[in-house]
């Protein structure tokens, strides 16, 4: 008797999963609008950091002066 060849197939993530949903309940311009929306927040929270950060350095180097 042969062994049934194994299948390896990854569990998809959580995210995955939620896409999957998401794609199901939304359109196609509804996503867009959404990871559109998404990206705009990554992006200004990375410029609110670099803004705290450039203020630290202009306050270090005015400190020394």
């Amino acid at each position: 008797m042969q062994a049934a060849p194994v299948r390896a197939n990854a569990i998809p993530s959580f995210t995955d999963a939620l896409r999957a949903i998401e794609s199901l309940l939304m359109s196609s311009g509804q996503r867009t609008a959404r990871r559109n929306a998404w990206n705009s927040v990554l992006e200004d929270r990375r410029r609110a950091k670099d803004r705290v950060e450039a203020e630290r350095v202009l306050e270090a180097a005015a400190s020394r002066s």
